[in-house]
């Protein structure tokens, strides 16, 4: 009964929130201060509906799960029920620290030279676009569902059913098309147009939706109410997931579509099989902070962790003393860039599922490991012609095995490999003290670009996050879950504040959340401060990517004289965070700016 009535709340909570919240941030702001729990996701409904389910009584996981569910309706490009992700959750009561692992994962029929051209004489790769993230080839099984299912059943207060039940009202009553939703339709518009399911909803009548326009999903509603009425069963195993395997196996593509669709082998029995992994979350330990990050299959905890051991080691700190400091401020950042430079260097030569690699950990995260190398960083940037990229560290004398399966090291193809720039990360806490930090995903913007026909909802390409070479710990292998740089984290600090925070950006999500880190720990800078500053991110590659203001800051021109190649480009990440604190007050922030600005909201002002 107290469930029931919690239910008609929300649904009446909704009702105004509607009306309240007609576009992307225009009535919230991106910071707010207060007590009782905080919300902060990319969109002002999605973050209304966890703060109904938080004044209702729900705990961070439930509105965690209504928010997601929220986002897959008015963010549907970057996440929903066809992808998967990471859910890291800080638990009051026993002090602790577990992650969900829902990550996509690879049917049965997957093989190394699935992203082959068939046309091709070579045995060439596909190209990324719109080939290879277009097919039914790239699409892994949904994980996400079953994610919400079990953070539910484990550790919230809701039903499945009931934490739906915002959504359900949200994707019959529409949403307002602002400018950033219609400019991504905008972007994928030849792809979503190959695609008869996906032009029916994102291209009526083949127009691009109107900016103010409002845009309904019934076929979504009807999705989550079967969900609710029958349980994820009807996902995995009932008309739904029949419909997935129909339209991976037979792309629903117009009669002559602009590019090759290659259908994929997803069957029932995948879907039938998959399971979501609850694992130990990685532990990092940085100048009296404990961070909590996802472990394999995502390398987000492990290569930030490394780029935090490796930074121990110096004093950045020293660089926050204003402008008339800008050269201890620029030598900081020289150092963070090539800490990221290393510890890339080693996520792509080791890093795969751990369930089918014998990763070498112990050696990778030893402090002799990391002092070897914290040894490589100079007082410039490498030589950008003889050895930008640098090669990976050898872990193996620094680990004792008992089961020595691994002797010496594997020879790895060395690939940069391609990720989507996609996903959704949200924050919740809750008057209790629990914590949620979460990042979901469909891959690329607008995933494979397909709709399941009558469903409303588009899935993944994530199998393209593999490497499609040989041998790789990272290869495409039956059942094996693509390495991710997702990296949803969960910090507290020596006073005992619980941080968590999170960002989207494919690979930039991993130095995203390193640099907001640096910006907290070593330079000082607010939570919302943190999150709003510019971006720089490296990547084992010749240039150093940067937001497009930095280059021309008196900083962006400091590392350019110690050697730094930089790249602007116009978005890194699109973050939010929250800090609770043991007086029971709350900083919840999100993007002001990137990706349209997201929204931060409390309880109690």
């Amino acid at each position: 009964m107290v469930r029931r009535i919690l239910s008609v709340v929300l649904g009446v909570c909704l009702c105004w929130s509607l009306w309240a919240y007609q576009g992307r941030s225009q009535a919230s702001g991106s910071v707010a201060e207060g007590r009782g729990g905080a919300v902060a996701t990319a969109d002002a409904q999605a973050t209304q509906i966890g703060i109904d389910v938080l004044r209702q009584g729900g705990n961070a996981i439930d509105a965690a799960v209504a928010s997601a569910a929220a986002l897959g309706v008015v963010e549907p490009f970057y996440g929903g029920i066809g992808g998967g992700g990471f859910m890291v959750i800080y638990l009051k009561d026993s002090d602790r620290v577990i992650t969900l692992d829902s990550r996509e994962q690879a049917p049965a029929s997957a093989q190394v030279d699935m992203f082959q051209d068939p046309d091709s004489p070579t045995g060439a790769v596909l190209p990324f676009f719109p080939n290879r993230i277009s097919s039914g080839v790239a699409v892994g099984v949904p994980g996400t569902l079953l994610g919400w299912d079990e953070a539910l059943r484990r550790y919230g207060t809701l039903s499945l059913a009931e934490a739906l039940e915002p959504a359900i009202a949200l994707a019959e009553a529409g949403f307002v098309v602002d400018e950033t939703f219609a400019g991504q339709v905008a972007q994928n518009q030849a792809r979503f147009a190959a695609f008869t399911s996906t032009q029916a909803l994102f291209l009526p009548g083949g127009a691009l939706p109107a900016v103010g326009s409002r845009l309904k999903n019934p076929d979504l509603a009807k999705t989550y109410r079967l969900v609710a009425e029958q349980g994820v069963n009807a996902f995995y195993r009932g008309d739904i997931g029949a419909a997935i395997v129909q339209t991976v196996q037979h792309p629903p593509t117009v009669a002559r579509p602009p590019f090759r669709v290659i259908p994929g082998g997803l069957t029932l029995a995948d879907l039938d099989r998959y399971d979501v992994r609850v694992r130990p979350p990685t532990v990092t330990n940085y100048r009296g902070y404990t961070l909590y990050g996802m472990g394999l299959p995502s390398s987000g905890g492990i290569t930030s962790g490394e780029v935090f051991s490796i930074l121990a080691g110096f004093d950045l700190g020293q660089s926050n003393s204003g402008p008339a400091d800008l050269a201890n401020r620029a030598e900081a950042w020289h150092r963070v860039i090539e800490a990221e430079r290393l510890a890339f260097a080693d996520r792509n030569a080791y890093l795969g599922d751990p369930e089918y690699v014998d990763v070498p950990l112990p050696g990778l995260q030893s402090a002799d490991f990391i002092q070897t190398r914290r040894a490589l960083i100079g007082d410039r940037a490498p030589d950008p012609v003889q050895d930008f990229r640098a090669a990976p560290g050898n872990p193996l004398p620094y680990q004792r095995d008992p089961s020595p399966s691994l002797t010496r090291l594997p020879p790895v193809a060395q690939s940069p490999g391609q990720s989507g720039t996609s996903t959704t990360h949200l924050v919740t806490s809750d008057r209790r003290g629990n914590v949620v930090s979460y990042t979901f995903t469909i891959e690329s913007i607008g995933g494979s670009g397909i709709v399941v026909p009558g469903y409303g909802f588009l899935l993944n390409n994530e199998l393209t996050d593999f490497d499609p070479t040989s041998p790789h710990p990272n290869a495409p292998e039956p059942g094996k879950r693509p390495r991710s740089s997702m990296a949803p984290t969960i910090a507290r600090s020596p006073s005992g504040d619980m941080l968590a925070f999170g960002s989207p950006g494919g690979s930039t999500i991993i130095t995203t959340v390193a640099g907001i880190a640096v910006n907290l720990i070593d330079f000082g800078l607010t939570l919302p401060e943190a999150i709003a500053a510019p971006r720089i991110s490296q990547r084992n590659g010749g240039t150093t990517q940067v937001d497009s203001s930095l280059e021309q800051t008196a900083l962006g021109q400091a590392l350019i004289a110690l050697g730094h190649d930089l790249e602007p480009v116009p978005e890194i990440g699109a973050a939010v965070g929250l800090i609770s604190r043991p007086d029971g007050s709350i900083t919840a922030a999100a993007e002001p700016i990137r990706r349209g600005g997201g929204t931060a909201m409390v309880v109690e002002r």
